[in-house]
């Protein structure tokens, strides 16, 4: 594929060049093992050059006329409306994602980047009262000024993007390190879009790289003021940590644990659809994806045969296949991690309703009931395609049982009762809560993010604008001041 050649390199102030570091980062496509690209990686000299390119290109851009910045975001929705297929083709190819996925990601990118196209007009000053006579108090919103961006590797087109584009929208300059795994439709392919959209050169840097290549200078380098990562808890409490004791802002999207409850009034063949798929879109690697499928005794039985057959019928195979439900994981340590854990529980008491093979990166759908309150894979996100099946007895055990996990992401309630559900939503401990749907949502204007271990601060709409911008008090004294000497 032309992309993975054309883009298997940094791209710092304008140029695609190869790294100079002292070994390559391979991009293989995780369901047929191919060999996309050896690029080499970028070294601490070379984030040093691309921050400092975006620190000499941001104030210009910064004082653009919005109405043009914004001009960059109308060509770019149209490049990704144009190259959908080949866009499509990448992502299939580099992530393993199923052309639902890929349909469902490129969707998306072009929501946000429509939504970035009304961000460049979104900041608005005020004038404030003083309590000095005369005194006129100007409160300006401004860019931060330059912005890393490091994204993950399930979603890599879309939420690169989605930090992207608004920094840029907002007039900031980006540097984006894309996840080792997807260097292409995390980093390149959303270089190649902005460049060919008009995008100034320096705006946008992309420094394909490795913590063992680089260490913290991505975080700990003096030119960005906000860093927003999306990831794993693990490494977000690192990066918080970083760039912290650096006085950096943070936006952290991190993992979740989510739950989908069935309580005992709900459309059972609704609610199996929409387990299904918040439980096994993109192979269970998604971070609002329903670890934990929670279900009202009362129809508990009902529940889990329809549950298991609709999971028995999945495709398993080839993500190019039209007819795939479920592709790969996006490599075998990942499909062996997730492997282990689904071992540990049957070991440890579970029982496997459904108990699918591994095969390299292919894991077969698993379904887990009688798992031990206590047990470890009902408070960890499994980044997998396996469920576990747990019953309760009323809504007030529900909502003990969804709050048991250190993750607040997302999670879904079924009942016939919509406002039950909203009763029921309220009173988890979740950035977002879905009432009759799937818990895997994200739209460009409503505030997305977690709470306790998901993440700080929130994404998308109005947020963006919290996020990249900040405000500047000018005082302008109409008239003389009086002083005490």
């Amino acid at each position: 594929m032309s992309y993975f050649s054309e883009l298997a390199f940094q791209y710092i102030d304008g140029e695609w060049r190869p790294g100079s570091g002292s070994w390559d980062i391979v991009d293989f496509n995780p369901y047929n093992g191919e060999k996309l690209a050896a690029i080499t990686v970028a070294t601490v000299d070379e984030v040093d050059q691309a921050y400092r390119a975006a620190e000499r290109a941001q104030p210009e851009w910064g004082a653009t006329n919005p109405y043009t910045r914004r001009l960059v975001f109308e060509r770019a929705l149209r490049i990704v409306e144009d190259r959908e297929a080949e866009l499509t083709e990448a992502i299939v190819a580099e992530v393993g994602g199923t052309l639902l996925k890929a349909a469902f990601e490129l969707h998306l990118a072009k929501e946000f980047l429509r939504e970035a196209i009304s961000l460049a007009l979104r900041p608005e000053g005020r004038i404030i009262p003083s309590p000095v006579d005369g005194k006129e108090n100007r409160l300006y919103r401004v860019p931060v000024g330059v912005v890393g961006v490091i994204s993950p590797f399930n979603f890599p087109f879309l939420l690169s993007l989605k930090s992207v584009a608004p920094a840029l929208a907002l007039g900031n300059a980006v540097v984006l390190k894309p996840h080792q795994n997807t260097p292409v439709c995390g980093g390149g392919l959303v270089a190649k879009v902005l460049e060919e959209a008009g995008l100034p050169a320096g705006l946008l840097n992309v420094v394909i790289t490795d913590i063992a290549e680089i260490g913290d200078a991505l975080i700990e380098h003096p030119v960005p003021k906000v860093i927003s990562f999306t990831g794993s808890d693990k490494v977000g409490r690192h990066v918080a940590t970083v760039a912290a004791s650096h006085f950096k802002r943070t936006v952290l999207e991190l993992g979740g644990n989510s739950a989908l409850v069935v309580l005992d009034d709900a459309d059972l063949d609704y609610a199996v659809d929409a387990a299904v798929f918040s439980r096994f879109v993109h192979q269970g690697q998604v971070c609002m994806a329903a670890n934990r499928i929670l279900v009202d005794r009362g129809v508990e039985r009902e529940f889990t045969e329809k549950f298991v057959a609709k999971v028995e019928s999945l495709t398993i195979g080839d993500p190019g296949d039209p007819a795939t439900h479920i592709g790969p994981l996006i490599n075998e340590g990942q499909a062996e991690s997730v492997t282990q854990v689904v071992e540990q529980t049957i070991a440890d008491g579970a029982t496997a309703l459904v108990r699918g093979r591994t095969q390299g990166t292919l894991v077969w759908p698993v379904v887990l009931t009688d798992v031990a309150q206590d047990s470890p894979v009902l408070r960890q996100e499994v980044f997998g395609p396996v469920a576990v099946l747990v019953p309760f007895d009323g809504d007030e055990e529900a909502v003990s049982l969804v709050n048991a996990t250190p993750y607040g992401l997302s999670g879904a309630v079924h009942t016939g009762d919509i406002e039950r559900g909203v009763r029921f939503a309220r009173r988890i401990d979740t950035g977002m809560f879905h009432v009759n749907d799937s818990t895997v949502h994200d739209e460009p204007i409503v505030p997305f993010g977690g709470e306790k271990f998901s993440g700080v601060g929130r994404l998308n709409g109005d947020s963006m604008v919290e996020n990249f911008t900040t405000t500047k008090w000018i005082s302008v004294q109409h008239g003389r001041s009086q002083f005490p000497f």
